[in-house]
């Protein structure tokens, strides 16, 4: 509780008193009441009583619950006699220009060493004023530290080894607790009533497995049980609770077999329109010279029968994606066109979607994981809108890190796919369809 007492304080007060008066005197210096006639001196004085100020003093008493009084007078924080807000407007740089080299040494031993934004060299107060012996020779100083410690002897031991005797205490790690009946400790009980009790208590364990599916506990079982409740078709034998955290063994599938085909002879039958080619696929066939893929890339100009060409980790670069470009503005019954995994360079990529612009029937578009696996804004802004401008693209294979231009480029496949979804004449033109959909029987 705090208490302030108002008899501590005396009230200020000033007074300003001014008074004058007229004293007449004569030769003798004596007061003359009457005018006689002689001559008489006019004298003033002016007394002024200066001021009289009092200080009001406050005193706070605090009383605590324990009945004891305390007696604080606050008072302005000074340092060597003065306010601490008197030396705001301090010039540091001004004081310590009027340092002598002795007390600017003294006090850089004072500085805080860890003060994180002072040079290494100045945060350690020592110093070596022995002046240098000589240059730096690294490999000298190795070898003197390595010959001074293999001279330095060995400090005594205390107590000397012997083998098979344990010198000190041996550490004895603390006992712990059962894990088994700490968890059950930690169980919380659940009342689940009597019914469900009993059933859950006289259900079988590959019942409880079948509840666990059902109720999507996929943690608590392998994918065979998980698969065999779903399709009830019994548990497997001897795969229990023990089974719970055993993956299941993947299956061994053989490889692929290496792409056989023929380079050479699907170059000619390119170059000589052969009706019979309409996909060619020369993935992941290795060593293909630039000279094939030019020679490939001029067949596509004049084919009229290629649809779908895959050029997926063929080494494609550059300069023969370049001339694939210019192939393709003048090819116009390509309509899926893979080139992924290869090295080519963003901005060869945008050549390549421009490219398609010029007749407008490609349909499927996949060239990801390239040389630079990040594009860049402006190149995804640029293939956005090239994608925007194309009325025939229906799908895009290709990783674009920013949501506006994935956004947009997948609102406006979406539309075109509305758009020929709605026209049965598109429908009919767009192979994209015929393939996935069975339409040739419904459009009528």
């Amino acid at each position: 509780m705090d208490v302030t007492d108002d008899r501590f304080d005396s009230v200020a007060t000033e007074e300003n008193e001014e008074k004058s008066f007229i004293v007449e005197r004569g030769d003798d210096g004596k007061k003359n009441d009457e005018d006689d006639g002689s001559p008489t001196v006019e004298e003033t004085y002016e007394v002024t009583t200066t001021k009289r100020k009092t200080i009001r003093t406050s005193y706070k008493i605090q009383e605590t619950s324990a009945s004891t009084k305390t007696t604080t007078m606050t008072t302005a924080a000074k340092l060597y006699g003065k306010d601490l807000s008197e030396y705001d407007d301090v010039d540091v740089d001004e004081l310590l220009a009027q340092l002598t080299p002795e007390e600017i040494n003294m006090l850089a031993k004072e500085v805080d060493p860890d003060d994180s934004f002072m040079p290494p060299s100045q945060r350690c107060s020592y110093e070596c004023d022995k002046s240098p012996t000589g240059p730096l020779n690294r490999k000298k100083l190795i070898e003197h530290i390595n010959k001074q410690a293999l001279e330095t002897p060995d400090r005594p031991e205390l107590k000397p080894y012997v083998p098979g005797v344990i010198r000190g205490k041996k550490w004895i790690p603390p006992p712990q607790e059962n894990a088994k009946e700490k968890e059950a400790d930690e169980q919380i009980a659940i009342d689940l009533g009597e019914e469900y009790e009993q059933a859950l208590s006289n259900a079988t364990q590959e019942e409880i497995i079948d509840l666990a599916a059902i109720l999507g506990f996929h943690s608590m079982m392998n994918q065979d049980q998980y698969h065999a409740s779903l399709l009830n078709s019994g548990q497997p034998v001897g795969l229990g609770w023990d089974g719970v955290t055993k993956a299941s063994q993947p299956k061994a599938y053989p490889m692929d077999p290496p792409n056989d085909t023929d380079v050479d002879a699907t170059i000619k039958q390119v170059r000589d329109d052969d009706p019979k080619l309409t996909d060619l696929n020369w993935n992941n066939i290795k060593n293909i010279s630039d000279e094939k893929f030019i020679q490939l890339f001029e067949g596509l100009e004049v084919n009229t029968h290629l649809e779908s060409l895959s050029l997926t980790n063929v080494g494609l670069n550059d300069k023969t994606a370049q001339r694939l470009a210019e192939a393709m503005e003048k090819n116009s019954t390509l309509r899926v066109l893979n080139v992924e995994t290869n090295f080519i360079s963003p901005p060869v990529i945008v050549r390549l979607i421009r490219a398609l612009l010029k007749t407008k029937s490609i349909e499927e578009f996949r060239c990801s994981n390239q040389r630079s696996q990040v594009l860049g804004n402006k190149i995804e802004m640029e293939i956005t809108q090239l994608v925007e401008q194309n009325p025939t693209l229906l799908r895009l294979g290709l990783h674009l890190e920013f949501n506006d231009a994935r956004h947009r480029v997948a609102a406006h496949l979406q539309r075109n796919i509305d758009r020929i979804r709605k026209d049965l004449t598109l429908r009919l033109q767009f192979r994209f369809f015929n393939m996935n959909h069975r339409k040739p029987a419904l459009i009528q």
